[in-house]
């Protein structure tokens, strides 16, 4: 788990292949304004998710994981708790391939991200994303979900 401000994205570059080009797409678009919704990217290998919505009570959150995609989340408005830890701290679930989604169950520990911050989420990263900080509040974020390789 890696979480900075986008100002900072030039750092993580060099991680991973892909990442320059899912920064730069972040960067491309006006994200005040750009509509909920599914974007292509790279064709399979990279889109993005524009998300809108209320936070929710940690009792509402569930964990997750993903084998097949690494996770960009950058927070265009708003503040949310984000729930983190390795997977084999937590019980693992049966993992959906069709969906890419692995549940997960256990404690973790929970870091805020706000507006203009980001998280990359790799594989072994079990993440409770929306989680309010607080009371529920809307957020907006982009998430990029970029193929492992």
């Amino acid at each position: 788990m890696i979480i900075d401000r986008i100002e900072n994205a030039s750092l993580y570059y060099e991680v991973h292949t892909k990442f320059k080009l899912a920064f730069g797409y972040i960067e491309s678009i006006d994200t005040a304004t750009i509509p909920a919704g599914k974007y292509e990217i790279d064709g399979t290998a990279m889109y993005a998710l524009v998300q809108e919505y209320n936070t929710k009570l940690k009792e509402q959150g569930r964990w997750e994981a993903h084998r097949r995609f690494i996770d960009l989340q950058y927070m265009v408005q708003g503040t949310e708790g984000m729930g983190y830890s390795n997977i084999h701290h937590l019980q693992q679930g049966e993992y959906d391939a069709s969906k890419d989604f692995l549940p997960l169950f256990g404690e973790g520990d929970q870091v805020a991200l706000k507006s203009g911050s980001f998280v990359l989420l790799l594989p072994e990263d079990a993440h409770m994303p929306g989680m309010a900080i607080g009371e529920p509040a809307p957020i907006k974020k982009v998430v990029i979900k970029i193929a492992v390789e």
